[in-house]
């Protein structure tokens, strides 16, 4: 059976902001225990006192890393160090098939005609991802009208932050990102990577709130 301490630990690991708020004596240890209470009860089948959960979360933040204090910050590109929008996008999901490669090159092809608009297309290990603007969805559809549709997401916003290339060696460097927005509570659809480069693609009433985050590390 799991010890108290081996539980909190547990649960503490699971979330980003308890493991650096306690690194950084942010939060009130006593209240974080009568709130872990319940969950500790229910999962350990027993009464917890809420002492021994302060005298866990003590412990566990003697051990925790001090991360958050000594943390770089965000490299962004100092020949750009700018922030890049492109806005009405459309998400297309498909099942990955033998065809999906055929597929992706006559879209491609066809988006040719269409210099200014965006596309992106991204292979993973079941599924293949298109997003474009949205005057090239009924090309996407026309290109893969033989694959199988398993999602679609409309009127999306990508932010664009251009990185230095030292970010590749920096621990962390896209977490700092991710961390700033869900701190202010902005959900992501899905991001894309290139080497130099972090996309977020949002949806429309998320783009004002991520647009002034992602703004004051460009601006910091």
């Amino acid at each position: 059976m799991l010890s108290i301490a081996t539980k909190v630990e547990q649960i503490v690991s699971e979330s980003a902001f308890l493991t650096e708020g306690i690194s950084l004596g942010l939060i009130n240890l006593s209240e974080l225990a009568r709130q872990l209470r319940p969950q500790l009860e229910s999962d350990l089948w027993k009464p917890v006192g809420q002492a021994a959960v302060v005298m866990a979360l003590r412990r566990l933040s003697e051990r925790l890393p001090q991360q958050a204090a000594q943390s770089q910050p965000i490299v962004i590109s100092p020949r750009t160090s700018e922030l890049t929008t492109r806005t009405e996008l459309t998400l297309v999901t498909y099942r990955l098939s033998d065809n999906s490669n055929e597929c992706q090159r006559e879209l491609l092809a066809l988006a040719e005609r269409h210099p200014g608009s965006f596309v992106s297309v991204t292979r993973g290990v079941h599924e293949m991802l298109v997003v474009c603007s949205r005057p090239l969805i009924h090309l996407v559809e026309s290109a893969f009208a033989s694959e199988r549709h398993i999602a679609r997401v409309e009127n999306l916003t990508a932010l664009t932050l251009r990185l230095n290339p030292d970010a590749l060696k920096t621990p962390g460097i896209y977490h700092g990102v991710l961390k700033k927005l869900a701190w202010n509570k902005i959900n992501i659809v899905t991001m894309m990577c290139t080497f130099s480069e972090l996309t977020v693609l949002l949806e429309q009433p998320q783009t004002g709130p991520a647009f002034s985050v992602l703004s004051q590390i460009v601006s910091h």
